[in-house]
């Protein structure tokens, strides 16, 4: 097993990173163990709104405030299923605990309680996550690909899409746009 655990942390893409589904990505790690990782990318939204998933899977429409809502492309696996990321974690049918107050559900249970106004108080809905096989998320470390920091719910929640990039970086003490593409030599 690994001797990092990157649950509960930011993946950021380094400005080299050439994957078209990564560049420029801030991707949240929602579980991390010897099987491999699992994370949703979350400064990506795409052009849908909640309500239009809600007409999609023909489902009340949920209330007004989050019907504007951004859906966000998650990850470049099962790009066709939802993916709820929110807090508190609540009691739902289909749910990874990633920390006592943040869950990942996939079940529509969590889907028909947003519609009654009943559901979590902080969600982020992608179609899609991104996954990695056993010892790939630390290959790709070593490769320089990614830096990472502890997660911070408030960027993930209540940050606007196109700042938490930056504001994952911040943690970390460092501007994106002054990265360079490629490592200096002496």
């Amino acid at each position: 097993m690994s001797s990092v655990n990157l649950t509960h942390h930011f993946l950021i893409a380094m400005p080299s990173m050439a994957d078209p589904y990564f560049s420029k990505t801030l991707t949240y790690i929602c579980e991390h163990n010897d099987q491999g990782a699992l994370g949703l990318v979350v400064n990506r939204p795409i052009d849908m709104t909640l309500k239009a998933l809600f007409e999609r899977l023909s489902m009340q429409m949920p209330d007004r405030k989050s019907a504007d809502a951004p859906i966000y492309f998650g990850g470049p696996v099962q790009t066709d299923r939802g993916f709820v990321l929110h807090a508190p974690a609540g009691d739902w049918q289909s749910t990874l605990r990633v920390r006592d107050l943040i869950g990942l559900t996939t079940s529509k249970d969590i889907l028909e309680a947003v519609g009654r106004g009943e559901g979590p108080e902080r969600m982020l809905v992608t179609l899609g996550y991104a996954g990695w096989s056993p010892g790939q998320i630390e290959h790709e470390l070593s490769q320089n690909a990614w830096l990472t920091v502890e997660a911070r719910d408030g960027i993930i929640f209540d940050t606007p899409s196109e700042e938490r990039l930056p504001a994952a970086m911040e943690l970390l003490g460092v501007d994106y746009a002054r990265l360079q593409d490629s490592a200096g030599h002496a």
